[in-house]
């Protein structure tokens, strides 16, 4: 069932590009009041362990001017500095986010998905456990981007499994997306 849905999903991606034709007229667009594009994320949305002790707090998002046909959001966050031998690091994979939603707030995406709209659902970040995994590069590496992605969905319901993994997520997002904007923030460890 699941090799067919996702055999399906990728024919159509291969024949389709993203739309992003905005409802309002501009451009699709996600921004954050906790960090501005491309600087430094807080100290509290770190992770918190690992030799991390951040307190593993979600950033506020917002976002505006999704494209027409926006049935569900996503939002999927990606350290691609992560040294893993080129896939980088799932910090969040949330979806099924209703079409009337256009912000989280600053702690939505707690474990247990009680801050998420009603609806959302996550599955396992590259830490092992559901919702938000905050930043925690490795001590003396160059700061790591973090870049934070809405996608606009034509599909209320996105049909991923619960013990999904964050590739299959992925794939599913990307195979029925509409639109998408992303905003990057920045975060680094010193060596002690």
């Amino acid at each position: 069932m699941i090799a067919e849905t996702l055999f399906r999903a990728a024919t159509f991606v291969t024949g389709v590009g993203l739309a992003a034709t905005a409802t309002g007229g501009g451009q699709f667009t996600l921004s954050s009041s906790d960090f501005s594009p491309g600087g430094k994320l807080a100290d509290e949305q770190a992770f918190d362990g690992m030799g991390c002790t951040g307190r593993n707090l979600s950033p506020e998002l917002r976002w505006s001017n999704a494209p027409a046909g926006t049935k569900s959001f996503a939002l999927m966050l990606h350290d691609p500095d992560a040294p893993t031998g080129g896939a980088g690091w799932w910090h969040w994979i949330a979806f099924d986010i209703p079409a009337t939603v256009t912000e989280l707030a600053k702690g939505a995406g707690k474990p247990d998905g009680s801050a998420m709209p009603r609806g959302a659902q996550t599955v396992a970040n590259d830490y092992g456990q559901p919702g938000y995994g905050g930043p925690c590069p490795p001590e003396g590496d160059k700061p790591h981007r973090y870049v934070f992605t809405v996608y606009a969905l034509k599909v209320d319901k996105l049909g991923v499994p619960k013990d999904a993994n964050a590739s299959t997520a992925g794939f599913m997002i990307n195979a029925n997306a509409i639109g998408k904007a992303s905003v990057t923030g920045m975060y680094g460890r010193p060596n002690r």
